[in-house]
């Protein structure tokens, strides 16, 4: 389990096709600390197991069932920077919100305007996740724990403070880009608890 939270941004050294995976190689520094081969990482909000580890980088294997439901095959070139989070510990601090690493959908940002220190961003999200984004509410967008600000019809806008810009990938992006989004997992127990039993 993950709070959204990113520890750091990493920066892909080289994304390589070996058969139908792709094996992608991530510089990273504060993550490394307790990450070992086997280990499961966030990298942008989905969770990805380390197969090695190394000084300064680790590398994971992303499967074409990862590829189809994330926006990683446009997204993971040799220099793009990536939200990196490690699990959350048992003895740890809850912050954010409860982020499982399982993208539910890919995303697009139509619009991300500078409000001088701040930005808001909005984003389209797919028809199938819109009933689980509220007013108030959580979701991970590249794996970044953020608040639904409003909501338009497909689009819902998140603020993002002077610190998320500087520290997570969303100070870089740029509408058109697609971005990988979890909602929140407790609207979707609800809804499964009160859905008609046959």
């Amino acid at each position: 389990m993950f709070t959204g939270i990113v520890e750091e941004k990493g920066t892909v050294r080289e994304a390589a096709r070996r058969g139908d995976v792709l094996e992608v190689q991530i510089d990273a520094a504060q993550v490394l600390a307790t990450l070992a081969p086997g280990g499961s990482i966030a990298v942008n909000g989905c969770c990805l197991t380390a197969t090695a580890v190394d000084s300064r980088s680790f590398t994971c294997d992303l499967t074409p069932e990862t590829l189809a439901r994330t926006a990683f095959a446009e997204r993971l070139r040799k220099g793009a920077a990536v939200n990196l989070e490690r699990p959350l510990r048992a003895d740890g601090r809850f912050d954010g919100h409860i982020v499982q690493g399982h993208v539910d959908g890919v995303g697009r940002i139509v619009d991300l305007r500078s409000l001088g220190g701040s930005a808001e961003m909005v984003v389209e999200a797919p028809a199938a996740l819109l009933r689980y984004l509220v007013v108030k509410g959580s979701v991970a967008v590249d794996g970044v724990s953020l608040t639904v600000a409003g909501r338009d019809g497909p689009r819902f806008t998140a603020a993002l403070i002077p610190y998320t810009l500087q520290e997570t990938s969303l100070g870089s992006a740029s509408p058109g880009d697609r971005v990988n989004l979890e909602v929140d997992v407790i609207a979707k127990y609800v809804e499964s608890l009160l859905a008609p039993r046959s």
